[in-house]
């Protein structure tokens, strides 16, 4: 009495589900080729060979990362001494000041070639290197004086509660590079505010 006739039933086919939005967009792998893949992973060589092998293909790969970082700036990649939000401040003051240490070793190059080259010529021009050596030490001091405090003041205003410790000798060391010679690559023009 309530039955439906055969002809009364639904014959539609019932859809397949479709992907939710945002899935991963592939199917689950089967058990046995998720555990056939993380085994993978884990193998160990067979011998020392293979093993060097290894090591070597992921220093080369890890090195190559570090390298494109170094000009890029990306700080994934970076040496440890180089990583951080307080390296990066503190490259980017150096970078955007000039700096008499950066001209330094130049200068003092071309003084005592021309003290040892025309200093038996003319005597008086030892005692004149000797002044220049003098002087450029004081301006050296005073520029390492400068950088480090100016940096530390900058660093406590910026990042209170970071540790500045051996941030001044890192400046310093950065400083005394050339500008084009600097890694990683400097990422502000001089005169530029640090950001």
């Amino acid at each position: 009495m309530f039955r439906r006739s055969k002809s009364e039933t639904d014959t539609t086919v019932p859809a397949e589900p479709q992907g939710k939005a945002g899935g991963k967009g592939r199917p689950t792998p089967s058990r046995r080729d998720a555990e056939a893949a993380r085994k993978a992973a884990f193998k160990k060589p067979r011998n020392r060979k293979e093993a060097s092998a290894i090591r070597r293909e992921k220093v080369r790969t890890e090195r190559g990362k570090m390298q494109s970082a170094m000009q890029t700036g990306d700080d994934r990649y970076l040496p440890a001494a180089d990583k951080g939000p307080v390296r990066r401040f503190a490259r980017d003051y150096v970078d955007a000041r000039y700096s008499v240490m950066e001209f330094a070793l130049p200068i003092l190059l071309v003084v005592s070639l021309v003290g040892v080259v025309f200093s038996p010529q003319f005597p008086w021009l030892a005692g004149m290197v000797n002044l220049l050596f003098l002087a450029m030490i004081l301006l050296i001091a005073a520029d390492w004086f400068l950088l480090t405090a100016g940096l530390k003041k900058s660093v406590g205003v910026k990042f209170p509660k970071e540790s500045t410790k051996g941030l001044g000798f890192y400046a310093v060391r950065r400083t005394m590079q050339m500008r084009r010679w600097r890694l990683p690559k400097p990422m502000v023009k001089r005169g530029e505010k640090p950001s």
